[in-house]
């Protein structure tokens, strides 16, 4: 789908607060209440705007503790790969899991409390899982940059 620029401006006004009611992104536009709203919804309509979210204050709830795990599987089935990917599924510790090429598999990005609770994650979780061949784990030192704008 083709954005014109004021699709752009307000895609980007929504990444960076998305609570801002449709009078206030009106007046950053130069666009009626109405035209805005019909905007929205046609972005969301087309799955361009997929959802809202909260960004939780990680420290806050003791899951500031943040590893890269690379893992890679014996093989490559097709077996091996859902099998593996179902069970990343159920496990709430992984925030995201990316399939990728080069010397691993899978990226997992996981966040728990600390040092101790990623041990217990690894030996009763993540090693319970048919097909993990090894594991890499990164473990971050200080956040440069995080940002969930992407922008258009």
């Amino acid at each position: 789908m083709m954005l014109d620029t004021t699709d752009k401006k307000l895609i980007n006004l929504l990444q960076n607060d998305c609570k801002q009611t449709t009078k206030q992104l009106s007046l950053q536009l130069n666009l009626s209440v109405t035209a805005v709203y019909e905007r929205i919804k046609k972005l969301e309509h087309q799955k361009i705007i997929e959802k809202y979210v909260a960004i939780i204050n990680k420290n806050k709830i003791d899951k500031s503790f943040l590893v890269f795990c690379h893992i890679k599987l014996i093989q490559h089935t097709r077996e091996y790969v859902t099998t593996f990917e179902k069970e990343i599924l159920k496990l709430p510790e992984v925030s995201e899991c990316f399939h990728v090429s080069g010397d691993y598999d899978y990226i997992l990005k996981i966040y728990v409390k600390d040092m101790d609770e990623y041990r217990a994650f690894m030996v009763n979780k993540l090693t319970a899982i048919k097909y993990i061949g090894s594991t890499q784990s990164t473990f971050t030192i200080e956040k440069v940059k995080n940002t969930t704008t992407i922008t258009i």
